[in-house]
């Protein structure tokens, strides 16, 4: 067994999984007694605990896709550990950007043998998911007042500002596709055949997955349709 996945991997692993479990089972205790206090029915409580279970389905299996992304570099447990408290598009990011600051080409795609490495890798994903709890209570206010001000002149400004933010985003990571740099010595590594590949795919597979979302029998695709356009680019770009 190597560092990636010695014993104390696996128990740090199990104990962030444990205490999150029980962090979910105790608001949803909580919330049942509540609900009976407010006289909601059985069949309704049941009925809204079974459909919120369905419905992280989809998002679980985006989170495994990421998991078996970073797998490739990190192994399983760190990973594992991410995306137990983490979020998919920022695990990926910064474990990527750690290990472009040591001049490693192929990014996550290749191991990680060195325990510098590994360790800068672990505590970038770590420190970097910490700043918004600090940041959030001390200016989330603040910025909040000065969106409303904004908006309370032209409502339309509220749309355009998200609209943009969220554009902006999605620019930078499809940007990072096509200019990034991977091994030269490996056919389609980084930026070209794989990584366009993998963008077009996944855009053309998502827009299949939406319109069929639209048919009334295939309503429940809706929720699966970006996990399954995920697993679909990987699966382009394994083959």
């Amino acid at each position: 067994m190597n560092f990636k996945e010695d014993s104390f991997m696996i128990a740090l692993a199990l104990t962030v999984a444990a205490f999150v479990t029980a962090q979910a089972l105790f608001f949803l205790i909580r919330a049942i007694k509540r609900a009976k206090k407010l006289g909601i029915s059985k069949e309704k409580i049941k009925s809204t605990i079974v459909s919120s279970g369905l419905f992280t389905v989809a998002p679980a299996i985006g989170i495994v896709a990421t998991v078996l992304t970073l797998s490739a570099g990190l192994g399983y447990v760190l990973p594992w550990i991410r995306l137990t408290v983490g979020n998919i598009s920022y695990e990926v990011t910064a474990a990527t950007n750690a290990v472009e600051v040591y001049g490693l080409t192929g990014g996550i795609a290749n191991e990680i043998t060195d325990p510098t490495v590994f360790a800068t890798v672990a505590w970038v994903m770590t420190l970097g998911s910490i700043m918004p709890l600090v940041l959030i209570p001390i200016f989330l206010k603040k910025i909040q007042g000065k969106i409303a001000k904004t908006t309370s002149k032209n409502s339309k400004w509220s749309s355009v500002m998200s609209a943009a933010a969220f554009i902006g985003l999605i620019s930078a990571f499809v940007a990072r596709a096509i200019a990034g740099s991977g091994n030269k010595a490996i056919i389609g590594d980084g930026a070209g055949v794989l990584s366009l590949a993998a963008l077009v795919f996944s855009i053309i597979l998502m827009l299949v997955f939406q319109k069929l979302s639209t048919l009334n029998k295939m309503k429940w695709l809706e929720s699966f349709a970006m996990p399954f356009a995920m697993i679909g680019a990987m699966a382009l770009v394994m083959l």
